[in-house]
């Protein structure tokens, strides 16, 4: 029996193992395939049409179609009779040259009560041909699927669609599914994310298509203020006694008017717990009908996991569509950052500063680092305060700070460490950047006019780890800002006309460093080996000793930009920590494995039958060779008695 049944799954995935195959087995059980028989006819392969009982050649997109019709019949209890195959679609006066692929009557079986797209393996495309059909038709329920991800859409009005968690079956009604009551252990049991293996991104892109595009909003202000809001009433679910652990995003039945009051009180609480992000007098700007779409896609996703990766992907994406990146600032894919966390390897009495911290993913990962296993949704106290006390980040673009307030303030139980200032010019940092960073400051007690300037124009400064990926575009001109460094300088004494931005970070960033502190920084492979910028690595080796090189793969930062980069590893020179040589051994690395492909998509580690991975936290696992340099650096570093190794 198990033989036989391991055969049937084993000639099934055969089929599916064609890489130009864009359709899964992923949502169907091993039980499930094993019901689908295929024969032999004229030479090729066909299979039994469940119900119709008719031959159909067994393409991948059929082998999904009749899985999807035994699930509708084994597991919502359809009788194959309220079930139609190829049911053609009338649009006005024509019938359309396609037709539906599976239609489900209502008890009268004239009337549709759902219809599903399967031949179209792309989401957005898929998803454009079933609402025509079910407009067309007057199906209230449209269903698309490619056997491995699954949008199911209630059609509310004409052109008006929201998402629904599941279908009823032959004895439910729609509204019994839609008002079934959800906690925070559903919720993670039933995590969209996990189990169709997607990113949050894609569920944007939903957004994006079926509201976002024509609802006359800023769509990163109002994702941003709908996942603040389901992350407070996740974090409240799990944490507040007298919720028992309900969840409160989510539409139960309610009105388009009912859901947007309900939601944009959560919204309002979570500006209460997590204070520094939104005005209090914010409110959501969506309409009730458009937001009861966008909720209808988010209720099913669970944001609050082990860490914050998949809301920081999310950011990602709003952000650069808003060209972030034409500034030359791109986000460092989080697998970039775990390599530097682990080879700069910071401890729990040690402070750590970005400087051009984006949405903050060097001190987030930081925090991770040091938690060890400790999850953001559950920290400890001693966590707690490490997050609100120890990591610190800066930047000068308002929706990269807005972000990274938020995932700080998160992790910090409502205290953040993140200022919108601008790194290479302190002359005009606010008073309240100034206050923060004050205690910091290097003091000079033998020379008591560069201690005097250094207290007045912040120049030097003492913090243990710096991590960072500066803006490569642009260049600086302004002679108030290039007479402060050193690099800047002519060799007659006089102050060049302009810089590249990102020469100016790495002295900046040497002077945000203590003696034996260390850093690493994120710059064109040009500033290591250009004739050009010998001066450069003639600056670097003067204050610091070179750790590390580990060259990234040229995809690392697609689709933003091409540029090829390195990044470099640095401890300032210090009697103690790290004494002054001139000849020292330097671990240098090359990536083969960037974790994306030439279009800038993330690559995922795959199983046997080519589908994507998961961890432990149900994040998708990135395909990569970061870890491995890290550990060999390790290595490197313990036999090299580094101080902190």
């Amino acid at each position: 029996m198990f033989q036989r049944l391991n055969n049937i799954v084993q000639d099934i995935d055969k089929i599916f193992k064609n890489p130009k195959v864009k359709h899964s087995l992923r949502l169907f059980s091993k039980d499930l395939i094993s019901s689908i028989k295929i024969f032999q006819k004229d030479g090729k392969n066909y299979l039994k049409d469940f119900a119709t009982n008719t031959d159909r050649p067994a393409k991948p997109e059929e082998i999904v179609r009749q899985l999807f019709i035994k699930k509708l019949m084994t597991e919502y209890s359809y009788p194959k009779e309220r079930i139609a195959v190829e049911k053609e679609i009338w649009f006005g006066s024509g019938v359309h040259e396609k037709s539906a692929d599976i239609v489900v009557y209502q008890k009268d079986l004239e009337t549709p009560l759902l219809i599903v797209e399967v031949k179209k393996p792309e989401r957005k495309d898929g998803l454009q041909q079933l609402k025509s059909y079910c407009n067309a038709e007057g199906s209230p329920i449209g269903i698309w699927t490619n056997g491995k991800e699954i949008v199911i859409l209630h059609r509310e009005e004409p052109n008006v669609f929201f998402h629904i968690s599941d279908i009823p079956t032959v004895d439910q009604s729609l509204i019994d599914v839609i008002k079934e009551p959800w906690t925070i252990e559903k919720l993670t049991k039933e995590n969209k994310l996990a189990k169709e293996r997607l990113s949050l991104k894609s569920i944007i892109l939903d957004l994006e298509n079926l509201v976002l595009a024509n609802a006359g909003v800023d769509a990163f202000e109002e994702v941003f203020k709908l996942i603040y809001a389901k992350l407070y009433d996740e974090w409240s679910a799990k944490h507040l006694s007298d919720r028992k652990g309900k969840i409160y995003f989510r539409i139960y039945g309610q009105s388009p008017t009912e859901v947007y009051e309900k939601i944009n009180n959560l919204f309002k609480q979570s500006t209460n717990k997590w204070r520094g992000v939104f005005s209090p007098l914010d409110n959501i700007e969506l309409t009730p009908n458009h937001l009861y779409t966008c909720v209808s896609f988010l209720q099913d996703i669970k944001l609050f996991n082990a860490n914050l990766q998949i809301i920081d992907e999310a950011f990602e994406y709003l952000v650069t569509q808003v060209a972030k990146g034409s500034k030359g600032q791109f986000f460092t894919p989080r697998h970039v950052i775990d390599m530097c966390v682990k080879m700069l390897n910071p401890k729990q009495d040690e402070y750590v500063v970005d400087p051009a911290c984006g949405s903050c993913g060097f001190t987030v990962h930081t925090l991770f680092w040091i938690w060890g296993e400790g999850s953001i949704s559950n920290p400890t106290r001693e966590q707690i305060e490490y997050a609100q006390e120890m990591v610190y980040g800066i930047d000068f673009d308002d929706r990269a700070v807005k972000i990274a307030k938020a995932l700080n303030l998160i992790a910090g139980d409502g205290k953040s460490n993140v200022y919108k200032l601008n790194t290479l010019d302190p002359s005009i940092w606010s008073d309240e950047g100034k206050s923060a960073f004050r205690k910091f400051l290097t003091r000079f007690t033998e020379e008591p006019e560069k201690d005097g300037d250094n207290q007045k124009n912040f120049r030097y400064f003492d913090f243990d780890i710096l991590m960072t990926n500066p803006p490569f575009a642009g260049e600086i001109n302004e002679k108030h800002i290039l007479r402060n460094y050193e690099l800047s300088e002519k060799g007659n004494g006089k102050i060049s006309q302009k810089m590249d931005r990102d020469i100016l970070f790495l002295e900046r960033s040497l002077n945000f460093l203590k003696s034996g502190g260390r850093m690493c920084i994120v710059l064109p492979q040009g500033r290591l080996n250009n004739s050009t910028d010998e001066y450069v690595r003639k600056f670097i080796i003067e204050h610091a000793r070179i750790l590390a090189v580990v060259s990234l793969g040229v995809n690392t930062f697609k689709p933003h930009t091409g540029t090829k980069t390195s990044i470099i590893f640095l401890q300032k020179w210090d009697d103690k920590l790290c004494p002054h040589k001139d000849d020292y051994p330097i671990f240098f690395a090359v990536s083969e494995k960037s974790g994306k492909d030439e279009g800038g998509e993330y690559t995922f580690v795959k199983d046997e039958n080519d589908e994507p991975l998961i961890d432990s936290h149900g994040h998708l696992i990135v395909d990569h060779d970061l870890d491995k340099i890290a550990e060999s650096f390790v290595e490197f570093a313990k036999k090299e008695k580094l101080s902190f190794w």
